[in-house]
C-alpha cells in the first residue's frame, strides 16, 4: 500500500511537471513571434528605368536635334546656354565645370556635370545615376544599351562598360555598382577637336 501511495505521488508529480513544462514551452514558442516586414517590391523601390533614361537625356531624347548631345546641350556651347537649357538644380559651379542634380520620387539621384574649356565652352559631359537595386541598374543598362545602339554605331562591349561612337561623339556607359551602392555612369566626349573650335 505504501508503495502504491509513493507510485501515485510520483505519477502526480510527473504530470504536474510535464504540465508546467508544456506551458513553459508554449510560452517560449510564442515569444519569438514578431511582426514580419516584407521586402519591398521592385516596383515600390525603383522608377520606370525607360522613363528615367528619358529624364537623363532631356528634351532631345530620340531626336538629337541641332547637334545637341544631351539635355539640349552640344559640345562647344557656352556656359550661358547650359544655364539656360538645364532644368535640374545647380549644385556646383567652378571654373572648369557646372554640376546639376535631380532626385526622383523613388529617391534615385541623377548628377550631370558639364566640363568646360578655358574659354568656358562645354567639352565633356558626365552623368552619374545612383539607383536603389541591382534590378534597377540592369533595367537602366538595358534601356541605355537599346537607345544608344539604335542611335549610334555598333557598340564595343566589355563586362561592365559599353562604348558607342557617332560622327564626332563617343559615349561610355559603365556599371559602377559596388556592394550595396548601385548605379551607372554615362560619359560623353567629343572625338573631333574641330567641333569645339567651330562653336
Amino acid at each position: 500500500m505504501k508503495l502504491l501511495k509513493i507510485g501515485a505521488s510520483l505519477a502526480l508529480a510527473l504530470t504536474v511537471m510535464m504540465g508546467c513544462d508544456t506551458k513553459t514551452n508554449e510560452k517560449t514558442e510564442q515569444a519569438p513571434d514578431t511582426v514580419a516586414i516584407p521586402a519591398p517590391e521592385e516596383a515600390d523601390l525603383n522608377s520606370d528605368q525607360s522613363a528615367l533614361l528619358q529624364n537623363i537625356l532631356g528634351t532631345s531624347y530620340g531626336e538629337n536635334a541641332n547637334g545637341t548631345i544631351l539635355r539640349g546641350v552640344a559640345f562647344g556651347d557656352p556656359v550661358s546656354k547650359v544655364k539656360a537649357s538645364e532644368t535640374f538644380e545647380m549644385f556646383e559651379e567652378t571654373p572648369d565645370h557646372l554640376g546639376y542634380t535631380s532626385e526622383t520620387a523613388k529617391l534615385e539621384t541623377i548628377d550631370v556635370q558639364y566640363f568646360l574649356t578655358a574659354d568656358k565652352k562645354v567639352n565633356k559631359i558626365t552623368v552619374d545615376v545612383y539607383l536603389n537595386s541591382p534590378g534597377a541598374t540592369k533595367q537602366l543598362w538595358n534601356a541605355g544599351k537599346q537607345y544608344f545602339s539604335e542611335n549610334y554605331d555598333a557598340p564595343k562591349e566589355e563586362p561592365k562598360k559599353i562604348t558607342w561612337k557617332k560622327k564626332s561623339v563617343r559615349i561610355n556607359m559603365e556599371d559602377v555598382s559596388v556592394g550595396k551602392d548601385y548605379g551607372l555612369k554615362f560619359q560623353f566626349f567629343p572625338t573631333d577637336k574641330n567641333v569645339l573650335a567651330s562653336n
